[in-house]
């Protein structure tokens, strides 16, 4: 089993995925994750909607990554795309948030995000965050409700080439400091 940090310094965003299917096992085990991530005063303002039947991921991909979304075509190969699907809360961060100006909803999904990508990783997974997707597309697609949104969705596979080298990243120095 390898350390949090050889997990984290593993996951990589990727662009080239092969056709083959996820296992179920493994894609549940992420969503566990997810599930498990923390939120502000526990909202979970978040569903995951996994996308892996052939003929609706097609029709999915296609309405939210043509015209001046085609940069992320690539995820049309995806086997698997994860819609996460932000909900309307009505907790005691939302009042903090519409105050603060900013929304813990987005932090929220972030951080449950993140722990799905981490434990795809583990599972031996390759993942990829899209923000820049037709999200009116995507809402007709799924038929969500009205006052859901999706802010996230998240390619998932096998990637067909390895990356090479380190992450380009930060001196540490100039990330954080001590005080």
């Amino acid at each position: 089993m390898m350390s949090f940090l050889d997990l984290v310094k593993k996951r990589k965003s990727t662009r080239n995925f092969s056709s083959a299917p996820v296992d179920r096992g493994k894609l549940e085990r992420c969503l566990e994750a997810a599930r498990l991530a923390p939120s502000a005063c526990n909202g979970q303002p978040w569903r995951f909607v996994v996308v892996e039947s052939l003929p609706l991921r097609e029709v999915l991909a296609e309405r939210a990554f043509s015209g001046v979304h085609s940069m992320n075509a690539f995820a049309k190969k995806a086997p698997v795309l994860v819609v996460v699907v932000t909900l309307p809360t009505r907790s005691p961060a939302t009042f903090a948030g519409f105050l603060r100006r900013f929304s813990y909803p987005l932090i929220d999904i972030g951080i449950a995000c993140e722990h799905f990508v981490l434990q795809a990783t583990e599972e031996g997974l390759d993942t990829c965050w899209l923000g820049w997707f037709n999200e009116r597309e995507v809402k007709k697609v799924l038929n969500l409700k009205k006052g859901e949104r999706v802010h996230i969705l998240l390619a998932v596979g096998c990637g067909v080439v390895e990356p090479t080298g380190e992450k380009k990243r930060k001196p540490f120095p100039e990330m954080a400091e001590f005080r």
